[in-house]
Order: C-alpha cells, then sequence, then structure tokens
C-alpha cells in the first residue's frame, strides 16, 4: 500500500504554496520520487489572507492534474481544503462539499487547529461542522498553544464526537519548534494521532510524507503502527470516511500539563 498525503498545499498562486505551475509540477515531482502516488491538495480556504472560491478547486485540481499528466509524473491529486477557523462559518453548503473528502453518508473535511490555543469559538465550530453533516480531520494540533494542558480538555468533545487528529511532519522534523515537536511525538505515541500529512507547501516547505514513517517510528510508534499512520488510515478516510470515535484517555492532561519543560529540557540534553 503506497504512501497518501491528505495534507499538502500543491495548487499554483492561491495560498502561501507554490507560486506557479513549475513549482507546483516541481514539488508534485518530489512526491512521485518519495513514493506519494496520491495526494489531496488543500489550499486554505476561509482564510483572511487568501481569498479563494472553493468552487474553483476541483476545476484548479484538474488543471494541475492534467499538467501533472503531461509531465509524466506519478502522482493523483484531489481536491480538497484547509479551512480556516475564521472564515468556516461563512461557507455555504456547495463551499463545503466542493472541499469534503470521504464517501456519501460519511463526508469529512480537514479543519485547521487556531495557533493561538483552543477556545470555545473553535469549538463551537467543530460542533456546527457535525450539524451540517461533516466529520472532521483537524489538521496540526501539536501546533496549538497548550495543546498539551488546557488544549486536551478541549479537544475532548470533538474527538468523542468523531474527529480524528492529523499531526505534520514538519512538526516532527522540529521545524515549528520544540514544543510543538514534543506535542506531535506525543500524539504518535499515545495513539491519539489518526494520520500524518506533509503540510507540505512547495519551496518553502518540501518535506514530504516520506520522513513519517521514520519519525513516527522515533517518537516511539511501532512500525506498523507507522505505516497505518502514513498508508492504512488515509487510505481509509478516502474510501471509507471518518471511524469510530476516538476514545481520549482521561489521564492525559494530568500525565503531560506538567511534564512539558521536563521533556523539552530532555531533548536538549540528548543533542
Amino acid at each position: 500500500m503506497s504512501l497518501v498525503d491528505l495534507h499538502v498545499h500543491l495548487l499554483a498562486g492561491v495560498d502561501d504554496g507554490p507560486a506557479d505551475e513549475a513549482e507546483a509540477l516541481e514539488h508534485a515531482a518530489r512526491l512521485a520520487a518519495d513514493g506519494i502516488r496520491e495526494a489531496t491538495a488543500t489550499p486554505h480556504v476561509g482564510h483572511p489572507r487568501f481569498p479563494l472560491d472553493p468552487r474553483s478547486i476541483p476545476e484548479r485540481t484538474r488543471e494541475l492534474q492534467a499538467a501533472i499528466d503531461a509531465a509524466g509524473i506519478g502522482v493523483t491529486i484531489r481536491p480538497g481544503g484547509e479551512l480556516h477557523p475564521a472564515g468556516v462559518g461563512a461557507l455555504s453548503a456547495a463551499e463545503l462539499e466542493a472541499v469534503a473528502q470521504g464517501p456519501p453518508g460519511a463526508r469529512w473535511l480537514l479543519f485547521e487547529i487556531p495557533f493561538a490555543g483552543i477556545d470555545d469559538d473553535w469549538v463551537a465550530s467543530c460542533a456546527e461542522m457535525r450539524a451540517r453533516g461533516y466529520s472532521l480531520v483537524i489538521a496540526h494540533p501539536e501546533r496549538a498553544a497548550n495543546v498539551l494542558g488546557e488544549g486536551m480538555r478541549r479537544l475532548r468533545g470533538p474527538m468523542t464526537a468523531g474527529a480524528v487528529l492529523q499531526v505534520n511532519v514538519c512538526s516532527l522534523l522540529g521545524r515549528h519548534g520544540e514544543l510543538a515537536q514534543t506535542a506531535a511525538e506525543r500524539f504518535v505515541r499515545s495513539g491519539l494521532a489518526y494520520l500524518l500529512g506533509s503540510d507540505g507547501h512547495g519551496r518553502a516547505r518540501a518535506q514530504t510524507l516520506a520522513a513519517g514513517e521514520r519519525l513516527a517510528v522515533a517518537a516511539g510508534a511501532s512500525k506498523l503502527r507507522a505505516r497505518q499512520l502514513t498508508r492504512a488510515n488515509p487510505r481509509f478516510l478516502l474510501d471509507q470516511g471518518i471511524p469510530a470515535p476516538v476514545r481520549v484517555d482521561r489521564a492525559w492532561q494530568a500525565r503531560n500539563a506538567s511534564a512539558i519543560p521536563a521533556l523539552v529540557a530532555a531533548r536538549r540534553r540528548l543533542r
């Protein structure tokens, strides 16, 4: 089973991903060379900095796929989007459906975590998306401030309702700082992460999902679990939709909130 990346910014000129088609094709070739045979283009949707009509994404994706095929690059791209918390409430049913994934009756959306920290408004947005018929894949939860403390308490509701967590390869690489790396590793090691995504942005963030298995094992996952995170689970989401709700360990907050400084200090000692 090949690698499947469900979070990559690949459409040209729409956000902070590739600036033009040449850069998009360069990153698509990088995906193919690294063994990623299928990926979802997830431009920012509802982001205040990147105005984009989500209904244009399927056609933009078809155009990019045609260019990929013409270049002889062996990767298939699906249309999707990374929903920003600030704009998700204003999206119409047609706009949401344009970027939704999964089969009928089990559709889901990639929903961005707020970097400043998980608040009541974000949790309410999760509930609104569920009420509108969509489950959620929560993008890079490790990047939210205080996610190993108060953030986990706030995540419990959406996860119990069926949301799953997608951890970034770039966080596991340490490119968003030690706190995000520590949280990413903990999500992987604890089993709360359901899948990894590259969150690749072309030249700006050239990492691919290929590094994910090695990084997951380094974080404490088994080799089998690492393959599930990068292959089986993303494939399941595309083919079957969101699985049964994740059971969140009540002891998580007590184990982690006071341990963060020690974990970061231990990482520094190992360098």
